[in-house]
């Protein structure tokens, strides 16, 4: 299961005033049009979907004036289930919410075995880091927490791009964060981890991982524009892998990453780059594809969604 389906991420964006339903046993969140009675559905990292699971979505979203639902499998794309997903008359999405493609690490190997697949920058800045006596520690303290919430608008402001706001990062850590030793060992709920990396008694990068299963998780990540040479970041990458073996997990999924030949101009190549040095593998799954209700409000929808993200990337 992947957290964005687990109980507890229901659970949190009940929180969020978001109206969460149990369809069949998918998470499935629904989510209104500013100023109108309509909604949009999402239901993101599901299994594949079918024609069974399809008739069910619509059942439960009977009067909910949905006009659409995204739909984000969490699965491995192939020419043949491309196939399939047209066959059951999905359509695929005009902007996906999740990323198509992630690097995928495989915490089974050996630390040595580990090192020796990255990329030779990423050892040498990994090194680096730990001569300048870089620091990493797990700390689910709520004064932890606060200085990951002024790193997150640091680096938003920064890296000028949308994040959810602090409201829904306090929700989600309330929610999430393990209160006691047994729940920080615990991997069959979720459970959200905080890492911070320190240089001279400063916090320059923190972390927040997700457990579950036999996979850690990284959704969330900030830093300080301070002291950029002596590579944290690279630093905290290895101690969370790290991290992941000693729960005696089997995998690390980076939660996102650009096609498998990035444009060097992309935004996000930054990222995509840093996490490509550590040897994963390259995942592409299926996308992002509609299950439309209404046609003809899909259809306005489509235009007026259009020109509002032409707005804010203006601003």
């Amino acid at each position: 299961m992947h957290p964005l389906q687990s109980p507890l991420w229901g659970e949190f964006r009940k929180k969020t005033g978001v109206e969460v339903i149990n369809a069949n046993g998918l998470l499935l969140t629904l989510h209104k049009i500013p100023h109108t009675k309509y909604t949009i559905g999402y239901l993101p990292k599901n299994s594949f979907p079918t024609k069974q699971m399809l008739d069910e979505l619509k059942k439960v979203i009977t009067g909910k004036n949905c006009i659409f639902i995204q739909i984000e499998p969490n699965i491995e794309t192939s020419e043949k289930l491309i196939s399939e997903i047209k066959k059951l008359g999905l359509i695929p999405s005009a902007r996906p919410l999740f990323t198509q493609y992630s690097f995928i690490l495989d915490l089974t190997k050996t630390e040595e075995e580990l090192l020796k697949d990255m990329h030779p920058k990423t050892r040498y800045n990994i090194r680096l880091a730990e001569k300048k006596a870089v620091k990493i520690s797990e700390d689910n303290s709520d004064k932890a927490f606060n200085e990951y919430l002024k790193l997150t608008k640091e680096t938003t402001e920064r890296q000028k791009f949308y994040a959810h706001n602090q409201n829904y990062h306090k929700l989600m850590w309330e929610t999430l964060k393990p209160t006691t030793k047994d729940q920080r060992l615990k991997t069959d709920i979720l459970s959200a981890h905080l890492l911070k990396a320190e240089y001279n008694g400063e916090i320059l990068v923190a972390w927040i991982l997700f457990v579950l299963g036999d996979t850690l998780y990284y959704p969330y990540g900030a830093s300080s524009s301070k002291h950029r040479e002596v590579m944290a970041s690279n630093l905290m990458m290895w101690e969370a892998i790290k991290f992941g073996k000693k729960l005696g997990l089997k995998k690390f999924d980076m939660w996102g990453a650009l096609d498998k030949i990035p444009d060097t101009k992309d935004p996000w190549y930054g990222f995509h780059k840093f996490k490509e040095g550590y040897g994963a593998k390259h995942v592409e799954f299926i996308g992002s594809c509609d299950f439309i209700i209404n046609k003809n409000l899909y259809e306005i929808y489509k235009v007026l969604n259009k020109i509002r993200w032409f707005i804010l990337r203006f601003k």
